[in-house]
């Protein structure tokens, strides 16, 4: 649909819109790019396009875009009215797949291109959500493949998250309102159904605030009370409003629901150390933040730059050798099919630590939010599944079910 939509009108980039001839304008001069230093290659990836300023994304104001030609930015940085008035900005593009932070109706009355990295940490996050599956089932003592797990969002990430999930061995359920109205998915369940039938809920939605399936608070006081008969652990990866976290306290403390692992919290960086204290797993909105997934955001938004200013693209991103390069395969003869995924997943994106630097980072001296931002900031290398070579120890269930999840043999 994009696709016949861009060829009909080719003024339109990506959500976004623009001027004919503006594009002429801007790039026959020496632009001004501004970026969230947080983004992986900015610097290298836009030189070619004009000067680049890296600029913390909290710290990105009106005064440091007023004389730019270009907006890079990530979530953290509202960009509207209060930051472009007055700007000569032309084209925005963010380096994440959500774009609650971004006053489309803005752009689009101001004539500003705009461009989104859909899609591009989906396989972060997915693989993320397989980590804190294993690590929740062994520190539960639980078998995954006894458990359903409700997917609520079925878009780029919880698709992988389905397939996944369902390599091994868990039953899933699937909900998204919107996809079943438009494609008829017989398969798809109703909310009400995910809440009576799952012992695990992951969340993978958009935050919008209206509409027939609006998503800001989803997770309301109401729909955690309801889940007091089957107490199911909730995973939220998506945004942090989706759950009323005041709400979502309250109902672990008083065990309606079973547990929680949040990536995403309400008031970033101001999070609630309360509610840190009793989740099961506490990340500082880092799911999507693996390598691949953060320089594959840079490359979209680089390319979708370069067409917007009809420049042809000349960067390509060289990527970092993986820390764990390879693992073989050595299955203990007591050890569970589950176990040996487990410490294989383990060895390659150990969740817990992350876990524990939150749990440190918001004792901060300088207060939680800055702890927080700081994680972000200074996030090691973490690298996807597939950048591990497996050399298969005999076991043809366990080599499959890893080729299914992402890694090599």
């Amino acid at each position: 649909m994009l696709a016949a939509i861009l060829a009909a009108q080719p003024h339109i980039c990506a959500r976004g819109f623009f001027r004919k001839g503006i594009i002429a304008t801007i790039a026959s001069n020496r632009m001004k790019i501004v970026a969230d230093s947080n983004i992986p290659f900015a610097r290298e990836a836009f030189a070619a396009l004009g000067e680049v300023q890296l600029v913390p994304g909290r710290q990105i104001d009106a005064a440091t875009v007023r004389d730019a030609d270009v907006l890079l930015v990530r979530s953290v940085t509202p960009v509207g009215a209060a930051l472009l008035n007055g700007s000569r900005v032309r084209f925005i593009a963010t380096a994440t797949i959500g774009t609650d932070h971004i006053d489309l109706n803005y752009l689009g009355g101001r004539n500003i291109g705009f461009a989104s990295a859909e899609g591009s940490n989906a396989n972060s996050v997915a693989e993320y959500v397989v980590a804190a599956l294993l690590e929740l089932a062994h520190r539960r003592k639980f078998r995954l493949r006894d458990k359903t797990l409700g997917v609520v969002g079925v878009g780029a990430i919880g698709t992988r998250v389905v397939r996944y999930a369902e390599a091994l061995g868990m039953r899933v359920l699937q909900n998204d309102p919107p996809r079943q109205r438009a494609e008829r998915l017989a398969e798809f369940v109703s909310l009400e159904q995910i809440l009576g039938e799952t012992e695990i809920i992951t969340l993978h939605v958009p935050l919008t605030r209206s509409g027939p399936d609006a998503t800001a608070h989803l997770f309301d006081r109401e729909r955690l009370s309801a889940l007091e008969e089957r107490r199911p652990i909730l995973i939220n990866t998506a945004r942090g409003a989706v759950v009323d976290n005041r709400a979502l306290l309250k109902a672990i403390d008083g065990e309606r629901v079973g547990g929680a692992v949040l990536d995403v919290w309400e008031n970033e960086p101001n999070i609630s150390p309360e509610l840190l204290d009793v989740v099961d797993i506490g990340t500082p909105h880092i799911a999507g933040y693996s390598f691949d997934g953060k320089v594959n955001g840079t490359r979209m938004i680089y390319e979708a730059a370069c067409r917007f200013f009809g420049l042809q693209p000349t960067w390509t991103p060289t990527l970092p050798p993986p820390p764990v390069p390879r693992i073989k395969l050595d299955i203990r003869s007591s050890e569970d099919f589950e176990d040996v995924l487990h410490r294989v997943v383990h060895r390659v994106y150990d969740i817990t630590a992350d876990d524990a630097a939150l749990r440190a980072g918001v004792r901060n001296a300088d207060g939680i939010g800055v702890g927080f931002d700081k994680l972000r900031a200074e996030y090691p290398v973490r690298r996807e599944f597939h950048n591990t070579d497996l050399i298969n120890g005999g076991d043809e269930k366990l080599s499959a079910t890893l080729r299914a999840v992402g890694f090599r043999l």
